[in-house]
């Protein structure tokens, strides 16, 4: 392993900015971006509303320099660990003027009454500055969907939409693509060491490898730390449960996991890729994941969430596990000198219960490609469409032969302990001509194949309704496509 090192830079302000934790008795490793930026003096813009990453009021943009080219993306602060953008630019409200004239969006902003009570303004503001450097001239549905993460309770929302929409239809030419060379210069800068970062207290220790190799030494060495790779489920554990988390290991900066690959038979995806980039790849190639991801979370969890972190959560009511399934989708561990494959059935084994040794991390996902005749389906049922966890998801797929079921796979979230497969359902569907009529019988066994909870999101008997009701959906959409 490298010679580590004991501080983290990012560029703020146009400036290379060092943290030294030894030195500065009131930060830690997991203190957030966002309360990081409320102790400076000039960064109060950023407000913290909910610290769970669901209203947007402490929205930033961070910048990654990809091949000499900056990428920016909005995240909620509120889930940002410090050492998580080392080796980005991180962009507040407070950076967009230049010499006192206002930003494009923020003119826009004013141009169009956007703004009232302002405690959202500068989370809005800088969903829009996103959808800016990343957008020209969009349609309302990326507009809409730029801003699911933020919520504003006195404008309704029109205001920002037009707001956007004007802001957007102008060149890009503000000073963030002025001095985008210089950027990129101060990112290579940061970025040319690849020994990992280890930072240690009496207290707590947090390590950031950058590459494969390093990080599967201190998966070896630190079996008990929290793995993260874009913390938006592990930052909750701080934020809301106000847990202690004694050893980090930071895999967010290993390039190695973040890849999307296909040859003739299989796609592999890199744990490491973050959903949003995931989302872009596959409207064509996999559409029933995609149909799931553009309901999950908000821009600003999908640009920071991974595919390897929702899968190692194993939560019952986690959106990709029921679809994971229904591909028949295998999930590749790697220790230090081996590695093995093993299918997403066997890896889930319980509540927040994976098979995944303490000296492992997941590094990949494969996922088979679908025969054509094969039909794939995902559904999610939740009490608002965006930036809501399920209450009843499911991964179905199915492949008729000859007029009759030959193969069908039917994986329900939120209805037991775990993702399970409604089994004695599909044993009565195979061999069966795929009638309405043999459906609703098939309806009536997935009834009683669930002994699903009652909670804050749904009572038991609403949960067992849903879930009949999704298989007559999937039915509905299966026969339409086949005629």
């Amino acid at each position: 392993m490298n010679p580590h090192r004991d501080k983290i830079q990012f560029v703020l302000n146009d400036k290379v900015f060092t943290v030294d934790f030894n030195s500065d008795p009131e930060l830690k490793p997991t203190t957030t971006v966002l309360n990081y930026l409320r102790s400076l003096p000039l960064h109060k813009g950023v407000k913290e509303g909910c610290a769970e990453g669901d209203c947007g009021a402490c929205t930033v943009v961070i910048a990654e320099n990809h091949e000499g080219k900056l990428i920016y993306k909005t995240i909620d602060s509120c889930l940002v660990f410090l050492p998580i953008i080392h080796g980005k630019q991180l962009i507040t409200v407070e950076n967009l003027a230049d010499s006192g004239v206002l930003h494009p969006v923020q003119q826009e902003m004013v141009n169009h009454n956007g703004s009232q009570c302002g405690y959202c303004t500068p989370g809005v503001v800088m969903s829009m500055f996103g959808l800016y450097k990343n957008h020209h001239n969009p349609e309302r549905e990326v507009i809409e969907d730029s801003l699911t993460g933020n919520l504003c309770r006195c404008t309704g929302y029109q205001s920002i939409i037009n707001a956007a929409e004007h802001a957007c239809s102008q060149v890009d030419t503000d000073k963030f693509t002025i001095h985008e060379t210089k950027i990129v210069s101060l990112l290579n800068e940061i970025s040319s060491a690849t020994s990992p970062i280890e930072i240690i207290s009496a207290s707590q220790k947090y390590f950031k490898p950058f590459t494969l190799p390093d990080a599967l030494l201190f998966r070896r060495n630190y079996p008990d730390a929290t793995i993260i790779g874009g913390a938006t489920d592990s930052a909750l554990r701080q934020t809301k449960k106000h847990e202690f988390l004694p050893e980090i290991l930071d895999i967010s900066g290993i390039k190695e996991l973040d890849y999307f690959l296909e040859d003739e038979t299989v796609y592999k995806i890199g744990s490491g890729i973050n959903l949003e980039k995931l989302k872009s790849l596959i409207a064509e190639r996999l559409p029933a994941f995609y149909k799931m991801l553009q309901v999950f979370g908000s821009l600003q969890i999908r640009n920071l969430a991974t595919l390897g972190g929702n899968i190692a959560s194993a939560s019952p009511i986690g959106d990709m596990l029921p679809l994971l399934f229904a591909y028949k989708a295998k999930i590749k561990l790697q220790y230090v000198n081996y590695e093995r494959l093993v299918s997403i059935e066997e890896f889930i084994k319980g509540y927040h219960l994976t098979d995944i040794h303490v000296d492992e991390l997941i590094t990949e996902i494969e996922i088979p490609k679908p025969d054509s005749a094969v039909l794939t389906h995902s559904y999610k049922v939740s009490k608002r469409k965006d930036l809501d966890i399920s209450t009843v998801s499911g991964g179905f797929s199915l492949q008729i032969v000859n007029g009759v079921v030959n193969e069908i796979i039917l994986a329900f979230g939120g209805m037991a302990s775990q993702t399970k497969r409604a089994t004695r359902t599909e044993e009565f569907l195979l061999g069966k001509v795929w009638t309405r009529q043999v459906v609703e019988e098939a309806m009536e066994i997935l009834a009683n194949e669930f002994v699903p909870l009652s909670d804050a999101r749904s009572i038991a008997e609403y949960r067992t309704l849903v879930a009949r009701n999704l298989l007559l959906k999937f039915f509905s959409e299966t026969s339409t496509s086949r005629q």
